[in-house]
């Protein structure tokens, strides 16, 4: 179950899929999911590494509350 409170994170702010995860009170795998789903919209390093935009974690939260 999502967190029932609004994550505190800078709208420009890059978090990695752990921190997103905690943040919306999801394990890493849900959070996975969530991608698969259209939910939440990742983005890419350079590395090949996935991360979060400050406003898709809230977008995403919004729209599961």
């Amino acid at each position: 179950m999502i967190t029932s409170t609004e994550p505190e994170v800078a709208m420009n702010g890059q978090y990695p899929v752990t921190e997103t995860a905690r943040l919306l009170g999801v394990h890493r795998t849900t959070l996975m999911r969530y991608v698969k789903s259209g939910l939440i919209k990742c983005s890419y390093r350079r590395t090949g590494r996935k991360f979060f935009y400050g406003r898709e974690i809230v977008r995403c939260w919004k729209a599961c509350i």
